[in-house]
């Protein structure tokens, strides 16, 4: 199957939302982890069927794939049709005693993870299993042949790719083939590398942004979205929901959710479509975009 062909067929698949959970396991304890069980539930009532995930979110480093656990137990409760559903987890970043975090591109490391990630999630095969982060100690040329040797073992069905920018994204196709997502900061806060959307619209590929309401939620604050939104009988999640999907037809929002009332925003923002003088007056509003962090310029190879 092509790239376009692959590409189309997971979107087609996923529909136009997915949700994280990653605070559940940063921020875990007893009330957080049932909460969020009754959210990712409630959510998979609601028909929505891509959930992210990762190795590394976890309270500590010897509880590492916490929040994978945390989603198949989701998912063992759930009582639906779990066949309907696209999990998907990331890997390439370590942590090791003491919390000393690093990263980690090789085909041993990369497979172990992968494994790893199934048994946890108890699935035979990951239905979306991504790179997260690129290691600055390799070529890139061959971190992407690892990813390519990674896909033959057969232990996903498809391959993403994380915080990869856009030559970088191109590289990877034609290296290693279909790729189905690239997941990368992008919300009303962080405005970087849009180029990265030409790249996913030409190829088919869903762009699933990480931290989405970040603007919303926090520092900086973006006021716009409220403001709009009580002209219009949205809150100002669900209105920075329908601005993000705004910015390309292969976005994917993925925002987080502990909460039942978060899924309920996330699913009213599909239904809202803004019109060309709110987004032009959104763009207008909305303060300058953070710099590219130090972490993800410090990932990339030499």
């Amino acid at each position: 199957m092509s790239t376009n062909q692959t590409g189309i067929a997971f979107r087609n698949k996923v529909g136009s939302l997915g949700l994280g959970f990653m605070r559940a396991s940063f921020d875990a304890n007893n009330t957080d982890r049932e909460r969020t069980i009754a959210a990712l539930h409630h959510a998979m009532s609601a028909g929505i069927v891509l959930f992210d995930t990762a190795d590394i979110y976890a309270p500590t480093w010897d509880s590492f794939g916490h929040n994978e656990l945390l989603l198949a137990e989701a998912i063992r409760t759930w009582g639906g049709d779990s066949s309907t559903l696209v999990i998907a987890t990331k890997a390439g970043i370590t942590r090791k005693p003491g919390e000393i975090w690093g990263r980690n591109a090789s085909l041993d490391y990369l497979l172990r993870a992968a494994e790893a990630s199934a048994g946890r999630l108890g699935l035979n095969r990951i239905p979306l299993w991504q790179h997260h982060r690129l290691d600055p100690s390799m070529q890139f040329e061959t971190q992407i042949e690892n990813l390519a040797a990674l896909r033959e073992r057969g232990i996903f069905e498809n391959l993403g790719v994380s915080n990869y920018n856009a030559k970088q994204l191109s590289r990877a196709i034609e290296i290693a083939g279909p790729i189905v997502s690239v997941q990368n900061q992008f919300n009303p806060a962080y405005r970087q590398e849009s180029e990265v959307f030409a790249v996913c619209e030409a190829n088919n590929i869903s762009y699933l942004p990480w931290s989405p309401m970040r603007g919303v939620n926090g520092t900086p604050t973006q006021p716009i979205f409220e403001t709009i939104g009580n002209q219009i009988g949205f809150n100002r999640f669900e209105v920075a929901l329908a601005w993000l999907r705004s910015q390309s037809s292969a976005v994917v929002p993925i925002p987080g959710v502990t909460r039942i009332e978060s899924v309920s925003d996330a699913i009213n923002g599909l239904k809202l479509e803004l019109t060309s003088d709110q987004l032009a007056r959104i763009d207008e509003g909305l303060t300058d975009s953070l710099p590219i962090d130090a972490e993800l310029l410090s990932d990339q190879p030499h």
